[in-house]
Parts: C-alpha cells; structure tokens; sequence
C-alpha cells in the first residue's frame, strides 16, 4: 500500500485572502498566490514516495459567491504547476451533508481506494479545525498551520507547523 500527504488548499498550498481574521479562496487566478516553498516541499514529498493529495472545501460554489469554472480554472493552474497528484473538491455546503465535505473523511477515502493508500501512513496538513478533524476521522496523522484565524479551533493535531515546508521537515525529521 502507498502513503499519501493531504494537503488542504487555501492557506496551505496558496495564501488565503483574509476578511476580519477569517480566511476565504481567491476568486479567480488573479487572487492566487502560492505560498513560499510549496513547490519544493511537495517535489520533497513525492520523492519520498508520497502521493500528493490536495482535499478542498469549496462551498463557495454551492453559495452562489463563485462559479465553478473558477474554482476548477484555478485547481488546474496547480496542477499544471505543482507535483501534485489530483485536486478533490468539494463544492457542497454544509446544510448538504455530503462524506466529501471535511471534517468528514469521505475524499480521503475515495483517494485512498482510487491510489490504493494506507490512510494510517498518511498525514493530512490543514490550517481549518475541519482539515485536521477529517484527517483524523480518515486516520491520518496531522498537521495543523496555526493563521490565528478567528474561528474555532482544533482538536489535537498531531503537529504544528508553520507551513507546508516546516510540514516536510518533521516528516523527514521524525516520521520515516
């Protein structure tokens, strides 16, 4: 079986935009930024033998705030610059209750029938209590960035770091 590292879009591959101490996605390709490092780090990880999983919430279609050809133009953008192996998207809001909206597990799941991964080998690396709350619903190992964003906050990740490359460092460091 392979080991993957989830990785949450918004905050943790690109820099999220921030309203009043909370986080939202960029709109369109103009908005993104990538975060320092982020292409290296995920190259680090793949080399390991990881597979690169970004897990996203996207409500923001389901809300009528952003189209889905922005959001679906933007993860290609990633993918086509990022070692990246898929992008899973969420485009339900919560009233939906869908399995793929984080915290529920229902996209590291699929992923992990889709590339055949030991989800208990894996890590998911998120800056939302719901990132870190689906990785351990999956039974991933996690990562949480810490923003001091104005929300709620989780519940015993596994580590803290301060973005994805520090991520990548405790994961050479301390857990091969």
């Amino acid at each position: 079986m392979h080991r993957a590292v989830f990785l949450d879009r918004d905050g943790v591959i690109n820099k999220a935009l921030m309203v009043d101490g909370k986080p939202y996605p960029p709109r369109n390709l103009d908005e993104l930024e990538i975060m320092p490092g982020v292409d290296q780090a995920i190259l680090q990880l793949r080399d390991l033998g990881y597979f690169c999983i970004v897990v996203t919430n996207q409500p923001d279609v389901a809300r009528g705030k952003t189209s889905l050809e922005a959001v679906e133009s933007i993860n290609q953008f990633l993918i086509e610059r990022l070692a990246i192996h898929e992008i899973i998207s969420c485009y339900h809001d919560d009233h939906e209750n869908c399995d793929c909206r984080k915290p529920k597990p229902g996209s590291f799941i699929m992923a992990a029938l889709k590339y055949n991964i030991d989800l208990s080998k894996s890590f998911m690396v998120g800056d939302r209590w719901r990132d870190i709350a689906a990785g351990q619903n999956a039974g991933c190992r996690t990562f949480f960035i810490d923003y001091q964003y104005n929300e709620k906050q989780p519940t015993n990740p596994t580590y803290r770091a301060s973005s994805l490359p520090d991520a990548v460092k405790i994961i050479l460091n301390e857990c091969l």
